[in-house]
């Protein structure tokens, strides 16, 4: 009898503690516990205001998930990154350079492998091929968003002025240069693209690629030679600027009749001009024979989304880079900022507000057309030896060194850095 007392003030007990405030007896709670993402990202105030939209958006629809963005311009990223990545505290969703994965990521493990994620990132939605660049080894370390590669952006208008067509080959920019006489540059680049365009004329020259599938230098010390006499050539012939000028010679400014740069950058690059009436249009890849690109052009993803393998919140995090690639709201507010994108649901939305058009489309265009354009290798975009090439050919320009001495230094140099 005791005993059955002692059990219906247990009961009591239990059932007021589960009393709300009304006087009710409440269930289980089943609001969803707030989880808090972050999420960084690079790019100028445009590309800032449309993600913040997208998050804002996002979270409308997730009101369980709370996400903090970081966001600055590319260089502060890139320094700001290293350390993150370094001291393991970079955030759930980050906007990542295809280059990264082979810096940060070796054996495949420095990033969340995204297949985990397949029941909330829609993965159909991208080419096997395309997904394969965010592949190391097992793992999908990132999903790509666009596609990317140099392309060459001429100013029509100017070229028609001085009677000259739009430029195939290297021959064609040569005469171009005789014929403006100084008075425009034929085409100016930065010293990346310079580096790149460099390659694309030597592997045609020396009938092979400066890298080998696995990132090995195949390149000998006479090909180098070729590469900075060649970008001298380029510079006392005018063709081009020096690479330190370039900013001085934009499409808007009028000095130059034709820009190299990625496809994604496009708009920034011809919008102004556009706008002032120039006639834009992009040239093929300079071949050695008009109709002939040859090879020695590469392509690669323009961005990547990737999740940190530290991340606490896996879900919620796929949840986001899935909204980030696939919804049609961030389509809509990203358009082709950041490329041509390889989602097929974002690009269906983009057919269907009329917004795959315009000069990024139509590099986009010229980007697909040959099939001679090879994987681009992460090394071709290390800083250290786009930089040893800008000063090699500046000794070599300044006769400071010979080329023979220059070509040798970068063979030597490069050869390190890629083992």
């Amino acid at each position: 009898m005791k005993s059955k007392k002692i059990l219906c003030v247990l009961l009591a007990l239990m059932l007021c503690s589960c009393k709300n405030n009304y006087g009710s007896v409440s269930t289980v709670n089943t609001e969803p516990e707030k989880v808090v993402l972050t999420f960084s990202w690079w790019g100028n105030d445009d590309r800032n205001e449309y993600t913040l939209e997208a998050i804002r958006r996002f979270e409308e629809k997730h009101p369980n998930i709370d996400v903090r963005c970081s966001y600055t311009e590319w260089s502060g990223y890139q320094v700001r990154n290293n350390v993150r990545m370094a001291s393991g505290t970079e955030a759930d969703v980050m906007l990542i350079n295809f280059a990264w994965i082979d810096q940060y990521s070796p054996d495949g493990k420095g990033y969340y492998d995204i297949k985990r994620l397949s029941d909330v990132v829609d993965l159909s939605t991208i080419d096997e091929a395309m997904l394969d660049y965010g592949m190391k080894g097992i793992f999908l370390d990132a999903v790509p968003i666009a596609m990317n590669a140099q392309t060459i952006y001429i100013n029509k208008s100017i070229y028609d002025s001085y009677g000259l067509g739009v430029p195939e080959t290297w021959s064609d920019l040569l005469n171009a240069a005789q014929t403006m006489d100084g008075k425009n540059y034929p085409i100016s680049m930065s010293a990346k693209s310079a580096w790149l365009f460099c390659i694309a004329y030597t592997e045609q020259a020396c009938g092979r690629n400066i890298f080998d599938e696995s990132g090995k230098l195949t390149f000998t010390e006479d090909d180098f030679r070729t590469m900075l006499e060649f970008y001298c050539l380029l510079i006392n012939r005018k063709v081009m600027p020096q690479v330190e000028y370039a900013g001085d010679y934009t499409l808007e400014g009028g000095k130059t009749a034709g820009m190299m740069g990625w496809v994604s950058d496009a708009e920034n690059f011809c919008k102004v001009a556009i706008e002032n009436g120039a006639d834009i249009v992009t040239a093929p890849y300079t071949g050695m024979a008009a109709g002939d690109p040859g090879h020695g052009w590469y392509i690669k993803p323009a961005t990547m989304y990737a999740i940190s393998d530290t991340t606490e919140h896996a879900a919620e995090a796929g949840l986001l880079l899935d909204y980030l690639v696939n919804s049609s709201d961030m389509a809509q507010l990203q358009g082709l900022e950041k490329g041509v994108p390889l989602s097929s649901n974002a690009r269906t939305t983009l057919e269907g507000l009329g917004m795959l058009d315009g000069i990024q489309y139509d590099a986009f265009e010229r980007m697909n057309e040959p099939a001679i354009i090879n994987r681009m290798r992460p090394v071709m975009e290390n800083g250290d030896v786009i930089d040893l090439f800008t000063d090699a050919c500046n000794e070599v320009l300044f006769e400071k060194a010979t080329s023979e001495e220059q070509a040798k230094m970068l063979y030597d140099e490069i050869k390190k850095i890629t083992g």
